[in-house]
């Protein structure tokens, strides 16, 4: 995790906001305020494009303390992997500069909860990431939503993920862990 300190500051603040402000549902934006630092930037003087990602994690560590699915997580052994990730640049992001960071829930399906963030600069969209997150047990296996939803609450009025959500998941997947997944490049 190269944004430690980082991370440890966000979950500090988000339960900070938490007492101050109450709590999230799954249906709220999640809102950090962030600034590009220079173990952000790359050698073209704005943010590396992998930097991004990485910073979108804080985003979901906000999320994921204010709506109280950390301490359900912690509690039952649960955790989240990333399965599946896609991010689009607009505008670079360049050293010092003050963005906000937004994080929302877009939905789930059977298999994976899917997320959306942003990186905004006086509300203008400057980059956007798609998240398809899995979640696990620590006992082994995927944890069913079902079994969440009644830990966590289940979501009420969340819109369905849009089709090209799925469409984008299916594309981009690899075969399973028990499945062959042999690289056939020449």
């Amino acid at each position: 995790m190269n944004v430690l300190w980082r991370t440890l500051l966000v979950h500090l603040l988000a339960r900070l906001r938490l007492r101050r402000e109450g709590w999230l549902t799954f249906q709220d934006v999640g809102r950090i305020r962030l600034t590009t630092l220079p173990t952000d930037i790359d050698v073209l003087r704005h943010m590396n494009n992998g930097r991004y990602l990485s910073l979108f994690d804080l985003g979901r560590w906000d999320l994921l303390v204010r709506t109280g699915m950390v301490d359900a997580m912690r509690r039952h052994g649960w955790y989240g992997v990333v399965s599946s990730e896609t991010v689009t640049f607009r505008k670079s992001l360049e050293l010092w500069q003050r963005f906000e960071l937004q994080t929302r829930m877009l939905g789930h399906d059977d298999r994976a909860l899917y997320l959306e963030h942003r990186a905004l600069v006086r509300g203008e969209i400057y980059a956007r990431a798609i998240i398809r997150i899995r979640m696990l047990k620590r006992s082994g296996g995927t944890l069913p939503h079902e079994e969440l939803f009644a830990a966590v609450g289940r979501p009420e009025g969340m819109p369905d993920v849009e089709p090209w959500v799925h469409d984008w998941a299916a594309a981009s997947a690899l075969p399973s862990t028990r499945q062959p997944a042999p690289s056939d490049w020449s």
